[in-house]
């Protein structure tokens, strides 16, 4: 292993692209702590941490979530509030467009240039979404007040701060957009993934922090709701396992054995595999149904008693929520799927290579067959990522730990760290094997599943 990352030293071309994205990625984080135009932080920080008493617990575990994505920005009410994610949810809607309006898929058919015109639709989504979501944000800091401090400076007149705040959080979305982009061009690649690890990792020095400091309680001799030893050993191995159970399900795949009608130079038929992923959809579908459940939880912000109530029923930490949440995620894996994967479309690709699974005939039997083998897989794919979103609820409604801490032992934040984390060892593989190097992995074998 040492070996390997002196490799990575050795290798130029390799070693700058790691540092240009190292510097990217802290410029994004470095803009997480500049606020907005206006803003009292003392006040913001006092209300973060007392969410729950103004808006309702189940508004609170959604705002922590917010703030997880975005890296901390929200709770800092800096420029970059809003992070990444209006850029993940253009590109997700853009991605499920292309798909069901036939106008944008010849469009996407048509190479670079319709690719370069789908990436310029997004951005233009992008900016749309940051200006909603942004005034949203804003419309809600100007004229509230926590204790005696006023969130935004009474010197900064309600629409200035609104409109200049929106614009500052759209800006600051938008250059994280073109981060994003330059690491791509220059860096390692995955920049948008990359800056959403960064900012989900960056909380992780937080959350042991927090452990940490109850179980020193407790050891004290404090309250009856802090961490023993016991519970720490617990959470240790709860971790460890969550890691190696999100390992397993990114990298799992379902291997249809091919034959080839041509013959080998030694008079053998040629076999190979083809490859389904049991999670097809990565964290997408729990992405989307993360953003339907959060919808309601906006109008908790109206003065109304009823409407409070009514978001209160689906709010995060109750059966009925889990339930739903958990229905969204099979069903996004599904529809996903059925948008991404063309049974009838891989059949008849077979058959003009020549291609054939063994005891299936070419053609309708081979595009039947193949969604049989899908639909199971991706039950199962689904069923388990529903399994991995609740946990964190599960374990903090167990072990009364708040959601950012929570987050680490499952849940979307967990499978982009574990999946970018393992995108980026291929990708330094692939570097490291082209100029004759080992990778990471013994005797220079790529990880399963590598692009190579």
């Amino acid at each position: 292993m040492l070996q390997a990352f002196a490799n990575v030293v050795k290798i130029k071309e390799l070693r700058t692209k790691l540092l240009i994205t190292m510097g990217l990625l802290a410029i994004a984080r470095i803009g997480v702590f500049i606020p907005m135009p206006g803003v009292n932080l003392a006040a913001i920080r006092q209300m973060m941490e007392n969410i729950s008493e103004g808006l309702g617990e189940g508004v609170a575990k959604v705002v922590q979530l917010i703030d997880l994505f975005a890296g901390g920005g929200l709770s800092q009410a800096s420029i970059f509030a809003l992070g990444i994610m209006p850029y993940i949810s253009a590109s997700i809607i853009f991605q499920v467009l292309v798909a069901v309006v036939p106008s944008l898929e010849r469009i996407a058919k048509e190479g670079e240039s319709g690719r370069r015109r789908i990436t310029q639709y997004t951005r233009y989504s992008t900016v749309g979404l940051c200006l909603v979501q942004g005034f949203i944000i804003c419309n809600q800091l100007a004229g509230q007040q926590r204790g005696n401090m006023q969130l935004v400076s009474p010197d900064v007149g309600y629409w200035s701060f609104v409109i200049y705040g929106t614009l500052a959080i759209t800006a600051g979305s938008t250059f994280l957009m073109w981060l994003g982009e330059q690491i791509d061009e220059f860096g390692i690649g995955s920049g948008i993934s990359l800056i959403i690890m960064a900012g989900i990792v960056a909380q992780l020095p937080k959350a042991l922090l927090s452990v940490a400091q109850r179980a020193t309680r407790q050891i004290g001799g404090g309250a009856a709701n802090e961490f023993g030893p016991d519970r720490v050993l617990v959470l240790l191995a709860l971790f460890f396992g969550m890691i190696v159970a999100v390992v397993l399900i990114t990298q799992a795949q379902r291997r249809i054995p091919m034959n080839h009608a041509r013959k080998t130079r030694e008079g053998f038929t040629q076999r190979n595999f083809l490859p389904l992923r049991v999670n097809n959809s990565g964290v997408i579908a729990i992405i989307f149904a993360q953003s339907l459940m959060m919808v309601p939880t906006f109008f908790a912000l109206v003065p109304n008693e009823t409407v409070r109530f009514l978001v209160a029923f689906i709010s995060p930490w109750n059966f009925f929520y889990i339930v739903l949440y958990m229905s969204l995620i099979l069903f996004f894996q599904y529809f996903y799927t059925a948008i991404t994967f063309n049974p009838k479309e891989h059949a008849e690709q077979f058959k003009g290579y020549g291609a054939f699974i063994p005891g299936i005939r070419p053609g309708r039997k081979t595009a039947e067959y193949l969604e049989y083998v899908m639909n199971r897989i991706c039950l199962a794919g689904g069923v388990a990522m529903a399994v991995i979103a609740v946990v964190p609820q599960i374990i903090s409604s167990m072990m009364a730990i708040d959601l950012n801490t929570a987050s680490f032992f499952g849940g979307t934040g967990l499978l982009i760290i574990v999946g970018v984390a393992l995108d980026l060892v291929q990708r330094i593989e692939n570097h490291m094997m082209m100029q004759h190097y080992e990778g990471f992995i013994r005797g220079g074998k790529p990880l399963r599943g590598s692009r190579r």
